[in-house]
């Protein structure tokens, strides 16, 4: 079901059920298809405008569908440097704040 806010039958109704299927074929789990699919679709509703409140990061961060592009293209991790360092902070990773963007993609994985 798409999230709360979007009309069945309506674009980002579509945009939901094709980024749930596309997770499913990955392999993720119903659940976890479910939620990529929602934010992915709360994210374009708030950069277009399309919703009541929206976070400064889904207005000013690129769009998912960029991301997935640079994904494809580069094969990294498709996150920004902002997001990453705030996922290092997350997990308590000790120098993150002098680290570039591949090293701090490096010290999450091995964290």
């Amino acid at each position: 079901m798409p999230p709360r806010g979007v009309k069945k039958g309506s674009r980002r109704a579509r945009q939901y059920e094709h980024v749930k299927e596309s997770a499913l074929e990955r392999g993720e789990s119903a659940d976890v298809a479910e939620e990529i699919a929602a934010r992915t679709v709360n994210k374009e509703r708030a950069r277009r405008g399309e919703s009541r409140e929206s976070s400064r990061l889904s207005r000013e961060d690129i769009s998912s569908g960029r991301r997935a592009a640079v994904r494809r293209k580069r094969g990294g991790s498709g996150r920004t440097r902002d997001q990453l360092y705030e996922e290092a902070r997350d997990r308590n990773i000790p120098g993150r704040s002098s680290m570039t963007k591949s090293e701090l993609e490096r010290a999450l994985r091995r964290a």
